[in-house]
């Protein structure tokens, strides 16, 4: 049964806010999974870690955590003290997730967001050597303590180094170990993917988590995107892994300026009532 899901920062304007709030409500408006800034979690006691755990369990919800490295802990650096300085940070993140009792972190675990190929560079391959060096030592730490970290394939606007599934493939199979999953994400291979359903099966085992989004990262439903074509090939792999729906449609904070949110995506929005609905419609359409 593949878990419904949804992001935290749908509601919030800031990456740092109190959890409280959208794991109380969530199961209330059908969802089965909340996806959490890790970097958040990752600054708070072990107490409170254990504390938010507890009050998810409660109620009911399935936490999971997304994280886009900041340029200090790019694991992918050149520069071997910042490479190693995200090399500390990822593994003080997953010894969080473990005291919290396992589970998924994705994102852009495999270097740091936004990015582009650094100037000096004609080829992205000397940053991939550095990102498969640092995921071979983070995957192993992550399998030991019940943590998995999703590669998210990410359009070229806003990382540069895993694009499409072909990339995803080939970085997966180089770091070769069962803790190091791909995240893909329908807002992203809307620009990148000749076909959602030829991608999805291209990853087929790889794929841990899958998030959802319509071509504008409006809720699921309420745009273009070809559900049917998707369901079908998550079908076609026997994927059981969760949905999470990443959603953004608030202007404001250092989440719309992140996300690139410059308009009114939706007018005078209800969210809570979008976010109910489009649950309602994930768990119809692609469960």
């Amino acid at each position: 049964m593949r878990n419904v899901g949804i992001y935290y920062a749908f509601w919030t304007h800031e990456w740092d806010v109190d959890f409280t709030p959208y794991i109380k409500k969530v199961g209330k408006l059908g969802f089965d999974q909340l996806e959490l800034n890790g970097g958040t979690v990752n600054s708070m006691s072990s107490k409170e870690q254990k504390e938010l755990k507890k009050m998810a369990d409660d109620e009911g919800i399935v936490l999971s955590y997304g994280i886009g490295l900041q340029k200090a802990y790019d694991v992918a650096s050149l520069d071997e003290k910042v490479r190693q300085n995200g090399i500390d940070f990822m593994k003080k993140m997953i010894d969080s997730v473990a005291n919290m009792g396992g589970g998924m972190i994705g994102g852009t675990v495999h270097g740091y967001w936004p990015s582009t190929l650094p100037k000096e560079l004609e080829s992205k391959e000397p940053c991939w050597k550095q990102s498969i060096k640092s995921m071979k030592e983070l995957a192993p730490y992550a399998g030991e303590r019940g943590v998995k970290l999703n590669v998210e394939v990410i359009n070229r606007f806003e990382q540069f180094l895993i694009n499409d599934s072909h990339e995803a493939l080939a970085y997966v199979q180089e770091v070769n170990h069962p803790a190091c999953g791909v995240l893909l994400d329908t807002f992203h291979m809307n620009i990148e993917e000749d076909s959602f359903g030829d991608a999805i099966r291209r990853i087929g085992p790889y794929l841990s988590s899958f998030h959802l989004g319509e071509t504008n990262r409006k809720t699921p439903g309420t745009g273009r995107m070809p559900w049917a074509e998707i369901k079908q090939a998550l079908d076609d792999i026997n994927y059981d892994g969760p949905l999470v729906m990443e959603p953004f449609v608030m202007q404001g904070g250092q989440v719309g300026r992140d996300i690139g949110v410059w308009r009114k995506i939706v007018k005078n929005p209800d969210l809570d009532k979008l976010a109910a609905d489009a649950a309602k419609f994930v768990k119809e359409n692609l469960v």
